[in-house]
């Protein structure tokens, strides 16, 4: 390994120095470039303050290795910023270690400074240009990239809509199936209303059921299980088949609701749900209600007087399920009698704003056509929803006909 030293006062001679060894161990260009700058910009300070700079370099070739060791006496650059790192850095020395060829004496033919520095010049502008090119062609991939992530994200947008709408008819479809087909009932008129909760749910615990007795009265049970989404559903359902079969059977309006809890509860014993059963005679306008801890049925007559015809009792799953003697009452041709599970009235404020406000709903909307009136009077009433909760809303009006 031989090993050269040399002194510089100035800037310029250790550029030249450096430049002159990188050339005769054949650095490339770019390399010889950053050793170059490298070395002057860490003797910088030093050689403007008067003071000489070492340079020492040795060549190891079995290694095949140049190293380059610069002595600055004080006022050292940053050696992280130096355009090429070096290997290692002591309080006054700077130590690079390069891969190089054995040196060549060839003075006669080697250009002059001038020349090495624009051959660096050439060499660092042309690895810019690759550098260039490289982000440009990166650039162009990551746009072609993105429009196929772009167009990825809106097949997977249709597809996302085409599984929705499906999932939304299959649920429609359901749901239909669950609630029971328009009845005819010379005298009567009927309309159903039901909104979900939320759209992602479209069946709940709010059912309802009605037909024809044998005798031709008109049966109505509206159902409001505990909770939502298809536990409740199922929970309602058995509800509304337990109700119907007893009514089918004969059993007196007032057993129903504790009769239905005895036969649910070896089956169900989660389930609890509000009640509330109702028998219309259509020739005589007669009504009988009965109750299971249900909200109240509105009457509202047809000159605009309104009252909630409250019954008592308790629902299925409460403690002592069942009904008190049904209320009675008599409606008159152009009553309009209103049937609703809680999410109409008490996604209010409170439930006696949400009653004073249900009256005024049924009154804009006594003279609509009985298919309009209960959609007409929940959009009326939630106007302003605090906490959406599934909605069921039934009208029956008695035209006397």
């Amino acid at each position: 390994m031989t090993t050269r030293n040399l002194t510089c006062a100035t800037t310029a001679g250790l550029s030249r120095a450096v430049r002159a060894l990188a050339r005769e161990h054949a650095l490339d260009p770019e390399v010889r470039g950053r050793l170059v700058l490298s070395a002057a910009e860490a003797a910088g300070a030093a050689l403007r303050a008067g003071r000489e700079t070492g340079l020492k370099w040795a060549y190891d070739p079995g290694a095949g290795l140049l190293t380059v060791v610069l002595r600055t006496p004080g006022d050292m650059g940053p050696a992280a910023e130096l355009p090429m790192a070096p290997d290692a850095v002591t309080e006054d020395e700077v130590v690079w270690r390069l891969p190089a060829g054995p040196p060549v004496d060839d003075a006669e033919e080697a250009p002059g400074d001038d020349a090495l520095a624009a051959e660096e010049l050439r060499a660092v502008l042309a690895a810019a240009d690759a550098l260039t090119a490289e982000h440009r062609r990166l650039k162009d991939e990551l746009e072609e990239t993105n429009s196929g992530v772009l167009a990825l994200y809106v097949q997977l947008d249709e597809r996302d809509k085409q599984l929705r709408t499906a999932h939304g008819q299959t649920l429609r479809e359901l749901e239909d199936a669950l609630r029971p087909p328009l009845i005819e009932a010379d005298g009567l008129e009927l309309a159903v209303h039901y909104e979900p909760a939320g759209t992602d749910a479209p069946t709940g615990g709010d059912l309802y059921d009605w037909f024809v007795l044998p005798d031709g009265t008109v049966h109505i049970t509206i159902v409001d299980a505990l909770g939502h989404g298809v536990t409740s559903t199922r929970s309602a359902l058995n509800v509304t088949h337990a109700v119907r079969t007893l009514a089918l059977e004969g059993h007196r309006l007032q057993s129903i609701v504790a009769r239905t809890d005895e036969i649910l509860y070896p089956f169900d014993r989660a389930v609890m749900a509000t009640v509330l059963l109702a028998r219309i005679d259509p020739g005589t306008g007669e009504l009988w209600l009965a109750n299971g801890s249900h909200p109240p049925a509105l009457l509202l007559r047809r000159d605009g007087t309104a009252r909630y015809l409250e019954a008592r009792g308790r629902g299925i799953g409460f403690p002592l399920p069942g009904s008190e003697t049904p209320l009675t009452e008599r409606l008159a041709p152009g009553d309009l009698l209103l049937l609703y599970t809680d999410g109409l009235t008490e996604s209010r404020r409170d439930p006696i704003e949400g009653e004073r406000r249900l009256i005024e709903a049924a009154h804009k909307h006594l003279q609509s056509p009985i298919e309009e009136v209960p959609g007409a009077i929940a959009e009326d009433m939630h106007t302003v929803i605090l906490h959406p909760d599934d909605t069921l809303a039934l009208a029956v009006r008695l035209t006397g006909q």
